[in-house]
């Protein structure tokens, strides 16, 4: 994380992942870039995202108040410990000169007293000149063409298939029994299916069939009623 103003005693509030925005860069097409801030602390920390280049980008959300480790710890919802902001970059009409970009993001971030809600946030609560200490991190922003992207992809996959001998037969084995222990819970249930069909067969045989016979049996006296009253009332031909 590059830190713009944090101070370097290595205690900061918040921790950002990744320390870069990548994008891949397509024409006439948005990209997106997930940003990861985590609360270090056992304070309530608020933060907001500014950017040199307001009308390229979204950022969502901007501005919002992460819970303390410790309750969140205890809570054991990680939700509340993390937040995911989303990057997007909107369509742009041309690839810019060799791939560069001076865009650059600014994330700030202070302490705020508990239980403080983002809508509750005064509007100074990002102004240096408020007395607050508030610490800085700057981020830059990286395109990436598709083709490099793809590059990069291939590279990861010939590294996997690159691995030494052992990792790849541990992997292999570990993958079937991953397969055997799902067979197994599917022969399981399929075995409780099967026992459970078992005992309702007989009882099921029994009534559906006498019901099934009346049913028929009744049908077909109707049949027999309605046609032979119909034949009855036919007027005999001359």
């Amino acid at each position: 994380m590059s830190d713009g103003g944090g101070g370097g005693s290595g205690n900061h509030l918040v921790s950002v992942q990744p320390d870069d925005l990548k994008f891949q860069f397509e024409l006439e097409k948005q990209c997106y870039c997930d940003l990861k801030v985590v609360n270090k602390t056992e304070h309530h920390v608020a933060f907001k995202v500014k950017t040199t280049s307001p009308k390229k980008y979204f950022v969502r959300p901007n501005t919002g108040v992460i819970q303390p480790w410790d309750s969140c710890f205890i809570r054991g919802a990680l939700q509340y410990l993390v937040k995911l902001l989303i990057v997007t970059l909107q369509a742009q009409q041309e690839y810019p000169p060799d791939m560069q970009c001076k865009d650059k993001f600014l994330l700030q971030s202070t302490i705020v007293p508990p239980h403080t809600d983002v809508d509750e946030l005064p509007q100074d609560t990002f102004n240096k000149d408020s007395g607050r200490a508030i610490e800085e991190c700057k981020l830059r922003v990286l395109y990436i063409s598709p083709a490099s992207a793809h590059a990069n992809s291939e590279n990861q996959a010939l590294a996997g298939s690159t691995q030494s001998p052992d990792a790849n037969s541990n992997q292999a084995v570990q993958r079937l029994k991953d397969e055997r222990d799902a067979a197994v819970q599917q022969t399981q249930q399929l075995k409780q299916e099967l026992d459970m069909l078992k005992r309702r067969r007989p009882q099921k045989t029994d009534h559906g069939f006498s019901l099934t016979f009346a049913i028929i049996v009744a049908l077909i006296g109707i049949v027999a009623g309605f046609l032979l009253n119909f034949s009855l009332s036919s007027p005999s031909a001359e």
